[in-house]
């Protein structure tokens, strides 16, 4: 800045300009040096250019022509896309609603069914339905309003369930408070022929048996038992059994007086078979009222109510009417009373769990005890006439008799034993009578006799009851109760030994004496009707195994087993109820049909594992996904569990489970995809798929290869599906190797 500043204050100012003229100059001989170097360059760069402008130009009147052809045409896609991006929006609004609707449907239909149920006075059921709606379905929606509605209406429901419920119960007591004296009548004739029966027992056991009793005897005693071939009841008279039993065995089993006057206490022409308490009343609002109580946490509210409904009961009944010492039949009233509500007291002790107990039962008879004690002191003192004073003697000993015994007598077998039992005696009578007057000895009449017992037991009996096992339309528990007929059948046999034995006086010991053939054709008959129970058993499970209706190429599996499935499981259950239901000696019954139960329960979840194996290898099934196949599993596991779940009792430990072990190992097989375990392992003795055939793994895993090369398109361009399809042909062929060297 200071040299410039002096260049324009001293003298040399003009000599510099001359130097920057000069210097001027010589630039522009330079740059006019340049210019002349690159100026046809540039004139040939502004000719291209130029011509860049005009081809420029025809590209820009092609692109705008294009663009003006390609919104002609796209007008139409453009109306398609949008009407597209609407349909989406629909599609996506109905797939949300379809969701939302699908919580909501099984709410409405739960609450729909508790309305119904409600309706038709389904009062327990209703319950366990407004549970389930509680606990399970409501969760899932509850920000819906109509939810918030059925929420707040549940309190109301558990409270008109408990309140028709509770109506129930008094009609019920209404209805025992009528019909006691009814009830204690019928236990009381139930008690008189029960005792009448033991004579007659007594008597018939003490002649078979007896080696001194003469023929004819034995024909007046058959005659009094063929007129009673059921075992609750009588069809003759009680004064008619009792005074013919009286002249038969007047020396060896004489009746009292004090049994014949029981025996004449009532009608002496009753001819129809006498019912029990649970026939005139029914008990099953009591059940029910219980159940619903307890399951609304409020057992010993119900508890309270009905201890204290019937002390209130009790209580008038046995307060006896004014004029009861003018007639038995006041007695007699007043007895009946009481006994039938004992009898009541002791059918719920039996019958609930709880509801009354031993020590509720004792306090209302020590109640009762010095009640009646007082009744009968006060109005037996008012009695004149000495009958009347022996008939009310006999109906107190009648009462005490009828309160000491358990009511009803149930026998194992039906009426069929007794009357096979006498068609048999009655024909070795025939045998006899026909053996008169024919000169035989002892020893040929009882050979004839056993060879003609012995045709008419394995040829007649034996086809008879075949027959009947193989008709058409016999239930099971119509097959159970003929293998319970012919156990008793066949320890009977001996009996029917001994029967010819006395009537022909020639001991069994004798040297050509013929066996009896009936223990083999009992035997034979219950086999006949044990394979039955299995073949009927399978048949069943057949057909409900004909409704499954597999989705083999579903994607995903249900939430639950199948529908067929779950109805199968429980026609199993209740029918091996059957084998636990029945009445019986608990050492005859139980043991015998515990065994039948057993193997028929085992019979059939073989044969169920098997039709499901078929199923799912059968050749109509070409394809099918995982998805199916765990669906498969859910079926397989319900069935584990009814095994698991004990239906039958008596096996060890996981027995019954077994039953299902080629489908579980299998199953696991695949859906674990264990390749490498079951094929490192394959042939030693504690391989984990040791049940896994190869050849029936093959088959599986051809019908799944099948399903993934069909259903993916587009497998071969990704790297999973090449890796998994490389795989199940790696697989399968060590698969096919296992197949060749096990037939090699």
């Amino acid at each position: 800045m200071k040299n410039t500043r002096s260049v324009y204050d001293g003298e040399e100012h003009g000599r510099f300009m001359e130097k920057l003229e000069a210097r001027i100059r010589n630039h522009d001989r330079e740059i006019e040096k340049m210019c002349n170097f690159h100026y046809q360059g540039f004139v040939d760069s502004i000719t291209e250019l130029l011509k860049v402008r005009g081809e420029a130009q025809k590209l820009k009147n092609q692109v705008t022509d294009t663009n003006r052809k390609l919104q002609n045409e796209g007008k139409e896609l453009i109306i398609a896309m949008e009407e597209l991006k609407q349909c989406r929006l629909q599609q996506r609004n109905i797939s949300a609603t379809v969701d939302k609707l699908t919580l909501c449907l099984p709410v409405l239909e739960m609450y729909s069914k508790l309305r119904e149920q409600m309706k038709s006075k389904r009062h327990y059921p209703a319950l366990k339905t407004l549970e389930h709606l509680e606990h399970t379905y409501l969760p899932q929606v509850s920000h819906y309003r109509f939810c918030k509605i059925m929420v707040d209406n549940i309190p109301k429901l558990r409270e008109e369930i408990k309140e028709v419920s509770m109506s129930d119960l008094k009609d019920f007591l209404e209805s025992i408070r009528k019909h006691s004296d009814k009830i204690g009548e019928t236990a009381m004739k139930q008690d008189c022929r029960y005792n009448q029966w033991k004579i007659i027992a007594k008597i018939f056991f003490s002649l078979l048996l007896s080696p001194n009793i003469k023929a004819q005897q034995q024909r007046n005693l058959d005659n009094i038992v063929s007129q009673h071939p059921r075992i609750s009841g009588g069809k003759k008279s009680k004064k008619e059994v009792c005074a013919s039993s009286d002249l038969e065995v007047k020396n060896t089993s004489p009746m009292s007086e004090q049994d014949s006057g029981i025996l004449d206490v009532e009608d002496e022409d009753e001819d129809e078979e006498v019912p029990g308490a649970q026939d005139l009343v029914d008990f099953s609002p009591v059940y029910r009222c219980l159940h619903i109580y307890s399951v609304l946490g409020a057992r010993e509210t119900f508890e309270n109510y009905y201890r204290k409904q019937r002390r209130k009961q009790a209580r008038l009944v046995l307060q006896p009417p004014s004029n009861m010492h003018e007639t038995l039949d006041g007695y007699r009233k007043y007895f009946n009373q009481i006994v039938g509500f004992f009898v009541v007291e002791d059918h719920i002790l039996h019958t609930t769990q709880g509801l009354v107990n031993r020590a509720y039962i004792d306090e209302l008879w020590e109640m009762a005890l010095s009640k009646t004690i007082a009744a009968l002191r006060t109005h037996s003192s008012y009695c004149s006439d000495p009958s009347l004073v022996l008939d009310l003697k006999n109906l107190i000993v009648l009462f005490a008799d009828t309160l000491q015994q358990p009511f009803p007598k149930k026998f194992p077998f039906s009426e069929f034993v007794p009357k096979v039992y006498n068609q048999i005696k009655e024909f070795i009578y025939a045998c006899l009578k026909f053996s008169e007057d024919l000169h035989l000895s002892s020893t040929e009449v009882d050979d004839m006799i056993r060879k003609s017992t012995n045709l008419l037991l394995t040829r007649t009996l034996s086809n008879c009851l075949q027959n009947v096992i193989k008709r058409k339309n016999v239930g099971l528990t119509e097959l159970v109760q003929i293998i319970i007929n012919t156990t008793h059948l066949e320890k009977s046999c001996k009996f029917l030994e001994e029967f010819i034995t006395n009537i022909t006086n020639v001991l069994p010991e004798t040297v050509h004496t013929t066996k009896l053939y009936g223990t083999t054709t009992f035997k034979d008959a219950r086999h006949a009707a044990e394979e039955e129970i299995y073949t009927n058993l399978n048949q069943k499970i057949d057909q409900f195994l004909q409704l499954a209706d597999y989705d083999w190429m579903a994607m995903e599996p249900g939430s639950k087993a199948s529908d067929y499935l779950v109805d199968l499981i429980g026609f199993l259950r209740s029918t091996f109820a059957v084998f636990t239901h029945l009445p019986g000696d608990v050492d005859v019954h139980s043991t015998m049909s515990g065994k039948v139960a057993q193997t028929a329960c085992m019979s059939a979840c073989k044969h169920l594992s098997t039709s499901l194996m078929q199923l799912l290898l059968e050749a109509e099934v070409r394809q099918l996904t995982l998805g199916a196949l765990q669906q498969f599993n859910l079926d397989v596991e319900e069935c584990e569990q009814f095994a698991r779940s004990g239906p039958v009792p008596g096996f060890q430990g996981d027995t019954l489970q077994l039953a299902f072990i080629d489908l579980r190992q299998l199953l696991d097989l695949f859906i674990q995809w264990d390749w490498s375990t079951y094929l490192a392992d394959y042939g030693q003795p504690t391989c984990k798929y040791l049940r896994v055939n190869p050849t029936t793994a093959l088959i599986l895993l051809e019908k799944m290869r099948d399903t993934s090369r069909k259903n993916n398109v587009f497998a071969q361009f990704r790297k999973n599906e090449r890796d998994k399809q490389k795989l199940i042909d790696t697989v399968a062929k060590q698969l096919r190797s296992l197949i060749n060297s096990h037939h090699s």
